[in-house]
């Protein structure tokens, strides 16, 4: 298994950077059921955050590219599960898809609460509020 940074998934989905893009589309090229590259849930939280930041993709394109990713055979996504859930919820509105993640991780890890100073991700199922401070 390979595992895969965030700027190769970026030239492999956006293609601006003709060198690195042949480069990183190789690599997928490669993958196999049986030998297959890995994106992390970092990768993919720094992934939404650069497409809809840098690239400026709006919420449904981001959704698409991270549901293609996640139903390649070749690729192993860590927590896949959460992640269905995370892009369908951000793709729907409300908190980030940093934040469904952060929820989520820790509904997953058996957490009464996640709590957060972030009245929007606050709304979110698992989240709770700190105090009543400002959004950020």
């Amino acid at each position: 298994m390979t595992g895969l940074d965030t700027n190769v998934i970026v030239r492999f989905l956006m293609k601006d950077d003709a060198e690195q893009a042949a480069l990183a589309t190789e690599v997928f090229a490669e993958f196999t059921t049986a030998a297959p590259g890995f994106v992390c849930r970092e990768v993919l939280v720094e992934l939404v955050w650069v497409l809809q930041k840098i690239y400026r993709l709006p919420r449904t394109d981001i959704s698409d590219a991270i549901e293609g990713l996640l139903g390649a055979r070749e690729l192993v996504m860590e927590a896949a599960d959460r992640v269905a859930i995370a892009v369908d919820r951000y793709r729907k509105g409300g908190p980030g898809f940093a934040d469904q993640m952060i929820a989520l991780a820790g509904q997953g890890a058996g957490c009464q609460a996640t709590v957060t100073f972030d009245r929007k991700a606050a709304g979110l199922p698992g989240m709770s509020l700190l105090g009543a401070a400002s959004d950020h």
